[in-house]
């Protein structure tokens, strides 16, 4: 799917000065156009559904509506549009709920100047934003699986699967896929539906943590 250029994106906020800086931000990229903004998550959830959005931006707590429900609302309505969350909290568990919820990224406020043009075009190019804290969450989560014994890397998947996996997680697109495994883009595609149906995830975030989680990617 093409990304548009410029994408259009909403930014969810109960706080002024915060929409104000991230749109501040964003509008000095020429691939990035504010469009819409929202105090709350159901007010997002009401403006996406009565304006094109390319990407939604939300902060986690908001009145009425948080972000999180905001994003599972979002993907049950409209699973290809992607969802960074926003948030003053660097817990991890958060950032595991985000990904439940759907959310194609975490973006912490403290580093939003600094990480939100990236995590923005990694998402409308369909790929994770992981920041470093949180990937140290899901290593030491690795590591932890096989202190108790459990055997990362070894399931359902084909060799070819966990090789595709991998290259998933790696943030490495259908077409590079295709020509890393010499292999045409229709089979790449094949593989990654055959992915998610047997380990039951959604998306390229869920594939990611998987990977991570069963040592296809190196910590």
């Amino acid at each position: 799917m093409p990304i548009p250029f410029p994408a259009r994106v909403l930014i969810a906020d109960d706080h002024a000065v915060v929409r104000e800086g991230l749109k501040a931000v964003l509008e000095r990229q020429a691939d990035l156009q504010v469009v819409a903004e929202a105090v709350d998550g159901l007010d997002a959830v009401q403006q996406i559904a009565a304006t094109d959005i390319d990407l939604a931006i939300l902060d986690v707590a908001m009145p009425r509506m948080t972000g999180l429900q905001a994003t599972r609302e979002l993907t049950r309505r409209r699973p290809a549009l992607p969802v960074l969350l926003l948030s003053m909290y660097d817990r991890e568990q958060y950032f595991f709920e985000a990904v439940a919820a759907g959310a194609a990224g975490y973006v912490l406020k403290r580093q939003a100047d600094r990480d939100i043009v990236d995590a923005c075009r990694a998402a409308l190019r369909g790929e994770p934003f992981i920041y470093p804290a949180a990937l140290s969450a899901l290593m030491r989560d690795y590591v932890d699986r096989a202190a108790r014994g459990e055997r990362p890397g070894r399931g359902p998947l084909t060799p070819r699967e966990s090789e595709v996996s991998k290259l998933i997680a790696e943030g490495h697109s259908s077409g590079e896929i295709a020509e890393l495994l010499a292999i045409s883009p229709k089979t790449v595609e094949r593989h990654r539906a055959n992915i998610l149906d047997k380990l039951g995830l959604r998306d390229r975030v869920e594939v990611t943590r998987y990977a991570i989680r069963n040592g296809l990617v190196e910590p």
